[in-house]
């Protein structure tokens, strides 16, 4: 079964700066990445309803508690609270009911309220819990930026990951994580990495020990996280083996159920990798926008192919 993760209210409490109008002693976690309004329950239709989700009320809530006699909307707001949801929002900094505070109080509910727009405030908090819920796994890596694209370097140990990343932060580019890459999921076609917290910006070089990058390099070196859009296989050379020399066929490693396109770079002496990595990001990146330069030169060639062979699943 996978792993279940929660992110605190008093971290989006934070987040969001939002003000505390009733919070009760014990700390309420929140597990669910969705939202919700709650205009059809407030109504009385409470099927299909997620207790689990955060309630937020905008000016169309609070119009039709308006709008219903006062005995209903303390009854109505009562049937609400009574679910222990985890938290309830108003937003545009709109007077509550007394009914309101008075149900969140009585069932023990935190009730907050913010000046931020319903529809702003519901894609930010949204977007934080994509992030702090995702499903998550830890890899033996390094993850650093380059040229806009997050480049996952994978390989045994020894093999010189954090050596070529350290050439690549002296060409400017930034380092997300060394030897502990944590990567989510954040959507069904997206992972983000970054670095666990008790070893982010540290690196560590065989025969000198450990570094602090961002120390030595200054904060223009480090970035807290990336997308992974590009996969790096590094491995010893092997004169038996019969690398790719053309990048005909897109090759995909599947982390957490989603497809990264990767390459695999044999490492021997005398290659300069961080160029290697550089020209690396820039063709992945010309291969999202649809250019892939083994076909043009197929078709310079007058030489027979299959499209779809070539820029199949850049969809």
């Amino acid at each position: 079964m996978a792993e279940k993760f929660t992110v605190s209210l008093n971290k989006i409490i934070k987040d969001f700066n939002l003000e505390p109008i009733y919070l009760p002693e014990e700390e309420v976690m929140i597990s669910v990445n969705e939202v919700n309004r709650p205009g059809l329950h407030l109504s009385g239709f409470y099927e299909y309803f997620d207790p689990n989700r955060i309630q937020i009320t905008g000016k169309m809530e609070f119009a039709y508690l308006e709008s219903i006699d006062p005995e209903i909307r303390k009854s109505r707001l009562e049937d609400l609270f009574r679910k222990k949801i985890p938290a309830v929002v108003v937003t545009r900094g709109q007077e509550i009911f007394p009914e309101m505070i008075e149900a969140a109080r009585k069932n023990h509910v935190p009730l907050l309220r913010t000046q931020e727009t319903t529809s702003a405030l519901m894609s930010g908090i949204i977007s934080l819990l994509s992030v702090e819920l995702a499903p998550r796994i830890t890899r033996h890596g390094v993850l650093i930026e380059v040229y806009g694209e997050g480049v996952l370097l994978l390989g045994e140990s020894g093999v010189g990951k954090s050596e070529t990343a350290i050439e690549l932060i002296k060409r400017g580019h930034r380092l997300v994580a060394d030897d502990a890459v944590e990567i989510r999921r954040v959507s069904n076609r997206s992972l983000v990495g970054s670095s666990p917290a008790n070893i982010r910006h540290f690196m560590e070089l065989r025969g000198i020990g450990i570094i602090n990058a961002r120390r030595l390099f200054g904060m223009g070196s480090i970035k807290m996280t990336e997308k992974i859009d590009l996969v790096v296989e590094m491995e010893p050379w092997d004169p038996e083996k019969v690398y790719d020399r053309m990048g005909m066929e897109n090759e995909y490693t599947t982390i957490l159920g989603v497809r990264v396109p990767s390459v695999t770079i044999p490492v021997k002496p005398g290659r300069n990798l961080a160029v290697i990595l550089e020209v690396a990001a820039m063709n992945n990146r010309q291969k999202k926008m649809g250019y892939n330069a083994a076909q043009e030169l197929m078709q310079n060639l007058g030489m027979p192919f299959e499209e779809n062979d070539i820029i199949k699943n850049w969809d």
